[in-house]
């Protein structure tokens, strides 16, 4: 019987994954509300925190799988050896924009959701985050064999807050951002002449 009660419950949580998910990709992280998502679940309201702590746990799964889908669309692009660290670097920042481009709420709500150092993070979201620093610091650390790990870590959140705020302010169209047709040739500009 507690498999049963076991598989129901996998069930179900996969289900509301997926659903927000879903709702993320349409609308962003504004659609997600309790009673809506049991209704579309066939589930009661209760049933949501059973399976997650709360709303904010369930989110996160959905940025899970975001960061995931964003490390095997960008991830690979600048680890082929016989790029130079430059045009490694260019290749995951540029395929970063089209990334964003693309799914524009999903990758959005991997920002709009706020998680701060304070807050407790489970190990496998820090886990996410990590991988996708580390196509980063791949490159980076053949720039200059020098580097501490330290610096390494630092340049690369440097590099990644730079081409984020590049791609950031172009695509909400700010008034001091790049316009979105001239996104990746300003990242490729930029990358090209910090590096």
């Amino acid at each position: 019987m507690a498999k049963k009660t076991e598989a129901r419950r996998a069930d179900l949580r996969n289900r509301l994954i997926d659903i927000a998910q879903g709702w993320i990709a349409e609308d962003g992280l504004t659609r997600i509300k309790a009673r809506p998502l049991a209704s579309e679940a066939g589930c009661a309201v209760g049933a949501i925190y059973n399976v997650f702590g709360d709303l904010n746990e369930l989110v996160m799964e959905v940025n899970a799988r975001t960061f995931k889908q964003l490390g095997q669309d960008v991830g690979e692009k600048g680890q082929n050896p016989d790029l130079s660290p430059v045009e490694a670097l260019t290749q995951l920042a540029v395929g970063y924009l089209h990334f964003a481009q693309a799914h524009p709420r999903a990758w959005r709500t991997l920002f709009d959701f706020t998680l701060t150092e304070a807050m407790e993070v489970p190990d496998w979201y820090r886990a996410e985050l990590r991988q996708l620093f580390s196509y980063i610091a791949r490159p980076v650390a053949r720039l200059d064999p020098n580097l501490s790990e330290q610096e390494i870590g630092m340049l690369t959140r440097g590099l990644f807050s730079a081409v984020h705020g590049i791609v950031s302010l172009g695509l909400e169209k700010r008034i001091s951002g790049v316009p979105e047709q001239h996104l990746e040739d300003i990242v490729r500009l930029v990358l090209k002449r910090l590096a």
